[in-house]
């Protein structure tokens, strides 16, 4: 079992910055990718960002230029600096990580945008 704990979010005005950090415990070996997912009121789960254990990075095109992933395979954690923040990126935000072939979840963190 993989626990994954997330932190960092929280209430911000539009234009700026918040920094999410996601830590993983338990059975770690072998944790391969690790990314975000996060979820508005009322929509489905979507994807924001996905890294593989060698670094490389993909991400949704609604936040590509704003929002850089990033981790630190020592410590298993993973990171989502949001930059240019908008309304509409208010969500709560989801830590994911897979490790032969499961899909762990963390329990989410709010991240509010708003004046």
């Amino acid at each position: 079992q993989v626990q994954l704990v997330e932190s960092g979010g929280g209430l911000v005005q539009p234009g700026g910055s918040l920094r999410l950090s996601c830590a993983a415990s338990g059975s770690t070996f072998r944790l391969d990718a690790m990314g975000w997912h996060r979820q508005a009121p009322g929509k489905r789960r979507e994807f924001v960002a996905v890294i593989t254990t060698a670094g490389a990075a993909s991400y949704a095109d609604s936040v590509r230029g704003r929002f850089t992933i990033s981790r630190d395979n020592a410590k298993n954690t993973v990171y989502l600096q949001m930059n240019s923040l908008k309304p509409e990126d208010t969500a709560v935000y989801y830590c994911n990580g897979v490790r032969l072939a499961t899909v762990y979840w963390g329990q989410g963190t709010q991240v509010t945008v708003s004046s």
